[in-house]
C-alpha cells in the first residue's frame, strides 16, 4: 500500500471535525432542558435547600431540635411503566411514579422525606420531554412534602433509542431514633388497616403489558367501558403517594409498623415487617380489587397466586396499629381523603409458619 493510499484510509476511517453532538450527544439541547426544568424544581423545594440549581452537588440544612435523628434513604425507579409512558407520548405523570415509590419506602420506618434527586437516561434529550417528566417528579415531591434537590439528565446515543428513557431516584428521609417503626413493636392482637391503591402503582407492568398488549391486542388509546377510559389512561394512572397520610396517622395513633405494597405483592411485602411468632392473617372479602385485576387476571389466565404476588391488588400501604387506635386510626386516614378498611389481625403462630397469609376469597372478583 502506497503512503498516499494510507492517508486516505486513515482520513475516512476517522473524520476531520467529528463532534459530541455528532456522536449523539447534543449539550446544547442539555442546557435547554435545565432551563425548562427550573420552575419545577422551584416550586419543590423546602425551607432548608441551600443554593439553587446548578452546583455539582445539592446542599440541605438539617435544621430542627431532634435529640438523635436519624437519616434513611431509598432508591428505585419506575420499572416498564415507563414502556406506556413512551409508547402514548405521555410524561408527565411519570415522575410521580418515581417519587412514591421512593418517599414510601422511607416513611415505613417512620422517616420524614427530606429531598429527592434524580437521574433520567435517556436516548436522544428533547428538552420539552425532560422538562415533562421532571414536572411530575416535581409534582410528586409537592405532594410528599419534600425537596426536588437536584439531579442528573444522561444522554445515551448507541445504547437506547432516541425515544426511550429510564428513571431512578434516592430520597433521603429523617427520624428520630427513638421513634422508628420496626417489626419490633408488632404485638397479637394489633389490627390491619389497608390504604387503598390508585391502581398498578409501579409494579407487574411486564406481565400487564405481555396479558394486554402483546396476547390481547388492546389499544392503549381505545376506550375501555370497565374503566371509563382509555387502556392508556388507566396505566398511566400515578402511584399514589402516602408519606404525609402515614406520618399523620404515627403521629395521632399508635402505630407499630407500615408495609409499601409493591413487587412481590401484599402478604410478601407485610411479611417483612411482621417478627418471627406473628402472623398477619387479611381477609380478601374486605375488599374488591379494581376491574383492572380482574381483567389481567381472566384474558391472561393468571393464577390467583401468581396475581397476588405480583401485584397490589388494590392494597398500596398498610397500617398495623394498635387494636385501641383502629377507629382513630380510620378516622385520621378518612378524613385525609385515604380510602381505607380492616384488612385483618396480627396472630401468633409458630416461627415456622408464613408471617402473612391471605384467607377467604374476594367478592365479584
Amino acid at each position: 500500500m502506497s503512503e498516499q493510499d494510507s492517508a486516505t484510509e486513515n482520513t475516512n476511517t476517522t473524520p476531520e471535525g467529528l463532534s459530541y453532538a455528532a456522536a449523539g450527544v447534543d449539550i446544547d439541547a442539555g442546557e435547554r432542558a435545565v432551563e425548562l426544568i427550573s420552575s419545577h424544581a422551584k416550586r419543590a423545594t423546602r425551607p432548608e435547600v441551600l443554593g439553587g440549581l446548578g452546583g455539582f452537588s445539592g446542599l440541605f440544612a438539617l435544621k430542627g431540635n431532634y435529640r438523635e435523628p436519624v437519616l434513611a434513604a431509598a432508591s428505585d425507579g419506575v420499572g416498564t411503566k415507563l414502556a406506556v409512558a413512551q409508547a402514548v407520548g405521555k410524561h408527565d405523570t411519570v415522575g410521580q411514579d418515581l417519587v412514591a415509590m421512593c418517599v414510601d419506602d422511607l416513611v415505613v420506618c417512620g422517616a420524614e422525606p427530606l429531598f429527592l434527586q434524580d437521574y433520567i437516561a435517556i436516548g436522544k434529550v428533547v428538552p420539552e420531554t425532560v422538562a415533562e417528566i421532571v414536572a411530575g417528579i416535581a409534582d410528586g415531591c409537592v405532594i410528599a412534602g419534600c425537596a426536588l434537590l437536584g439531579g442528573e439528565t444522561a444522554e445515551h446515543p448507541g445504547l437506547m433509542r432516541d425515544d426511550h428513557y429510564d428513571l431512578s431516584a434516592t430520597a433521603i428521609g429523617v427520624v428520630e431514633a427513638d421513634q422508628v417503626l420496626s417489626p419490633e413493636k408488632v404485638r397479637a392482637g394489633d389490627t390491619v388497616i389497608a390504604m387503598g391503591a390508585s391502581g398498578l402503582h409501579s409494579n407487574g407492568y411486564s406481565l400487564a403489558r405481555k396479558v394486554l398488549l402483546d396476547w390481547g391486542h388492546m389499544d392503549l388509546g381505545g376506550h375501555v367501558e370497565e374503566f371509563g377510559r382509555t387502556l392508556g389512561e388507566e396505566l398511566l394512572e400515578p402511584t399514589r403517594i402516602y408519606a404525609r397520610d402515614c406520618l399523620a396517622l404515627a403521629a395521632e395513633t399508635d402505630v407499630r409498623t407500615f408495609a409499601h405494597v409493591t413487587g412481590g405483592g401484599l402478604a410478601e411485602n407485610l411479611a417483612r415487617v411482621i417478627p418471627e411468632g406473628l402472623v398477619a392473617e387479611l381477609e380478601r372479602n374486605t375488599w374488591t380489587p379494581a376491574p383492572i385485576f380482574a381483567m389481567i387476571a381472566q384474558r391472561g389466565r393468571v393464577a390467583q397466586a401468581e396475581m397476588e404476588r405480583t401485584f397490589n391488588m388494590g392494597v398500596g400501604m398498610v397500617a398495623v396499629v394498635a387494636p385501641e387506635d383502629t377507629d382513630r386510626a380510620q378516622a385520621v386516614l378518612t378524613a385525609r381523603h385515604v380510602d381505607n378498611w380492616v384488612l385483618g389481625t396480627i396472630k401468633r403462630s409458630s416461627d415456622a409458619a408464613p408471617r402473612a397469609t391471605l384467607v377467604g376469597e374476594h367478592p365479584r372478583f
